[in-house]
C-alpha cells in the first residue's frame, strides 16, 4: 500500500511559482485518480486556500514584502503514489484530508494579503 503525496504550488500573478507537497497515509487504498477527481470537485478551478485545509502555506511573500501580484490561493497539481514517509502535521490519512477539503466546497474564505488584520488573525489561529 502506497502513501499519497498531495502536490501543490503557489503561483503569483506574474507566474512566479513555489512548489510544496504533503504525504498522507492511505490505509483505505484509495486510487490516485479518484483522489484527484474528488479534490478537483472540492477546489475552485483547482485553487484552494492552504490554511483552510491545514496544509503549509508556501507563499512567495511569507518572509518578504507583499507584491501587487500576490493573492490568497494555492493551486492543486497532483495526487500521486509515494513511498515517502507521511509528513502531515495533523497525522491525517488521505481519506480524512479529502473529507476536510470536500467539506469546504464552495465555502472558501478569501483574504487579502495586503490586509494586515486578516494576515495576523489567520496566522494566530492555525
Amino acid at each position: 500500500m502506497s502513501n499519497i503525496e498531495f502536490c501543490y504550488r503557489y503561483r503569483d500573478g506574474a507566474n512566479y511559482k513555489k512548489q510544496g507537497s504533503v504525504v498522507f497515509l492511505n490505509p483505505d487504498g484509495l486510487d490516485c485518480s479518484a483522489i484527484e477527481t474528488a479534490l478537483r470537485q472540492a477546489f475552485w478551478d483547482g485553487l484552494f486556500i492552504a490554511h483552510q485545509v491545514r496544509i503549509p502555506e508556501i507563499f512567495l511573500y511569507i518572509d518578504g514584502p507583499f507584491a501587487f501580484d500576490d493573492h490568497c490561493y494555492h493551486e492543486f497539481a497532483a495526487a500521486q503514489a509515494s513511498d515517502g514517509s507521511p509528513n502531515d502535521e495533523y497525522h491525517r490519512t488521505i481519506t480524512e484530508f479529502l473529507s476536510e477539503a470536500t467539506g469546504l466546497r464552495g465555502r472558501w474564505q478569501e483574504f487579502d494579503p495586503y490586509d494586515s488584520h486578516s494576515w495576523a488573525s489567520r496566522t494566530l489561529t492555525r
